[in-house]
């Protein structure tokens, strides 16, 4: 009986584990989206600026991508189907760099990734990133130029650059 209690036991906190890697995961992916649009923003693309369409030629799945048709391969800049594609109709979630862009907007002073975090958990409870996807959220902002970064001995703060700044 005691060994059954005992594998019980063991089985909940590999349950557990397991719930914890999918987040991670998820936050992952999340990342991953955002960082695709980043470098979305700052690349231009001769065809979609002349109104063409890209086809579906790929498919994100399970981490991974794979050809799905014989078009051509998708150009750089292009989103795979799937969350991130564009489609009339269908609403889309905001990215996590928008949301933290309008919660850095509302400040004057600069702050930590941490309370950006708190902040973002208060403000979007359906929203869970981990620490270190708001970090390196903030991160690909400031390398776009549009977050500034302060340190303060080994503290990090970040703040929106404003048309003065730029």
């Amino acid at each position: 009986m005691e060994q059954a209690a005992s594998d019980l036991e063991e089985n909940r906190h590999q349950q557990q584990d397991l719930i914890t890697r999918l987040d991670v995961l998820r936050q992952e992916e999340e990342l991953l989206l955002s960082i695709l649009s980043l470098a979305e923003d700052s690349a231009k693309v001769p065809e979609q600026a002349q109104g063409e369409e890209a086809p579906l030629s790929h498919v994100v799945s399970e981490g991974s991508a794979r050809q799905v048709t014989g078009a051509r391969p998708m150009r750089s800049g292009a989103k795979p189907s799937g969350k991130g594609g564009r489609r009339p109709g269908k609403e889309r979630r905001p990215l996590l760099k928008d949301l933290l862009l309008d919660l850095l907007k509302g400040h004057v002073e600069p702050r930590h990734a941490a309370e950006l975090r708190e902040e973002l958990l208060a403000r979007h409870p359906e929203r869970v990133p981990t620490p270190q996807v708001v970090r390196n959220t903030l991160e690909g902002l400031v390398a776009k130029g549009t977050v500034e970064r302060h340190k303060q001995g080994r503290s990090v703060m970040y703040t929106v650059v404003t048309s003065g700044d730029e």
